[in-house]
């Protein structure tokens, strides 16, 4: 059985401790499989058998779990070097609580940055939020892969706390109801249509 493993963030980044790291060693044995991950988790296999009672130890000693496959990833985060209250930790750890592990046609990467130097590249994933201030924009579409890699486009700027988490979960939830299996979420807004997407929040 596979699932993934997260510290979750805070200021400094997305930190494991040498405690978290040694009992993750000890409690899966040696046949376990660990994949360090391109959104900050790791993706742990294990005979499902021992499944229950690992995650239980793992979760004693403050670490994460999420489900693998599709499904929306943890918040990809900045390191809040700015501070928590200036950057939003708050508001991202609200954020990721909203958004985590809701089962989507094809794996959804949310970022999130403090500032405007976007140093968790939100811009390159699925749908990015960059603190302005005390305002939040919203990008979507980006893709880091491949040859034709490209940038999020701006969808919403100016956006209140609420307002922000609000457009995000719905989203998520078209993506869940129009998006075809496998379909990447950038493949997903071309088909649907930018426009399509503005209404939907209107």
């Amino acid at each position: 059985m596979k699932f993934a493993i997260t510290p979750g963030f805070g200021v400094g980044g997305t930190v494991f401790t040498p405690e978290q790291l040694s009992t993750l060693g000890a409690v899966v044995g040696d046949n376990a499989r660990i994949e360090l991950t391109t959104f900050k988790q790791l993706y742990v296999e294990v005979e499902e058998t021992h499944y229950h009672e690992i995650a239980q130890k793992l979760s004693a000693v403050g670490l994460e779990i999420h489900p693998a496959g599709f499904y929306t990833k943890s918040l990809i985060t900045c390191n809040f070097c700015r501070g928590e209250a200036e950057a939003g930790l708050k508001t991202a750890k609200l954020l990721d609580a909203a958004i985590s592990a809701k089962a989507v046609p094809s794996p959804l990467k949310i970022g999130y940055a403090g500032c405007a130097l976007g140093t968790s590249e939100p811009l390159l994933k699925d749908i990015g939020v960059v603190k302005m201030l005390d305002k939040f924009d919203i990008y979507i579409g980006g893709e880091s892969k491949g040859l034709k890699a490209s940038t999020a486009q701006l969808f919403v700027s100016g956006l209140s706390e609420e307002d922000m988490i609000s457009v995000i979960q719905r989203l998520v939830k078209n993506f869940q109801e129009h998006g075809k299996k496998k379909e990447k979420y950038s493949k997903f807004i071309e088909r649907y249509s930018l426009d399509a997407l503005r209404k939907l929040i209107a």
